[in-house]
């Protein structure tokens, strides 16, 4: 799957892409790196509507146990499941993903989101229409002739999201997508997350602001040490946390 594009065939295009992604699922998964354990017996199920935050301190496992629900990382024991199924790529469109860093092709804002709407089987007569609507959400409609490659890094990172969400993608994942951002390119970021979640899309996003989690998140998990200490509703979360771990990482103390 191409970074920063989500994809999601037409119903009925290949076989299979009809069945359910969701719940995505891991059991019991192990990463080992270098004879480290990246992750450790993680067990996790992301389902039904909203958004997810994954948070944690550095080397808690977050990006590596997004890589590994979107079956971009296979673990070294345990399984993950789509939907109750093994992952597969005939669904694999219906994940959408977005990284820290914006990878653009070297072409026009409009033809990047063009090349991922052809990427997943739009047919042509519909992809400008659909472009255009993905980058007028975005308020990039006026750069559509730009290269994409000159504009701001606020203005990359809305075309990311832009190209993702153009697919309708059933989930999203993102990580740390405002990094680095200034507050107004956040806030524009952020409003397009909303505006993704308010059309049913399912969200998991990683993030390090805690101000952001604050605003955006329905659930929290938080991870420590390759392992999941605490999935609750974000409002539980961020009033009471239940771990240790997640206490001092509210508080902004170190625990090791």
């Amino acid at each position: 799957m191409p970074d920063n594009t989500a994809t999601a065939y037409p119903s009925g295009a290949i076989p299979g892409v009809d069945r359910p992604i969701l719940p995505l699922a891991c059991e019991e998964v192990t990463v080992s790196r270098s004879g480290r354990v990246l992750l450790d017996r993680v067990s996790v199920s992301v389902n039904g509507t909203g958004l997810t935050v994954i948070m944690g301190p550095n080397g808690a496992g977050k990006t590596l146990l997004f890589r590994v629900l979107c079956n971009l990382t296979s673990p070294d024991s345990g399984s993950v499941h789509w939907g109750g199924s093994i992952p597969d790529r005939a669904r694999a469109p219906k994940l959408g993903v977005v990284f820290q860093k914006p990878v653009l092709l070297r072409r026009s804002v409009l033809q990047n989101v063009r090349y991922a709407l052809a990427a997943v089987g739009v047919p042509r007569r519909s992809r400008d229409a659909r472009a255009h609507d993905a980058l007028e959400v975005a308020s990039l409609a006026h750069l559509a002739a730009a290269p994409a490659r000159v504009l701001s890094g606020g203005e990359q990172q809305r075309l990311a999201l832009a190209r993702a969400l153009a697919t309708e993608p059933e989930v999203l994942f993102l990580d740390e997508p405002a990094s680095s951002l200034d507050p107004a390119a956040t806030l524009a970021i952020e409003q397009l997350i909303r505006h993704a979640r308010s059309r049913g899309t399912r969200i998991v996003l990683i993030t390090h602001d805690m101000g952001q989690a604050r605003r955006l998140a329905d659930e929290v998990l938080f991870m420590h040490h390759g392992r999941i200490v605490e999935q609750l509703p974000a409002a539980k979360f961020f009033e009471s946390p239940e771990s240790e771990p997640a206490k001092a990482f509210l508080e902004g103390r170190i625990y090791l």
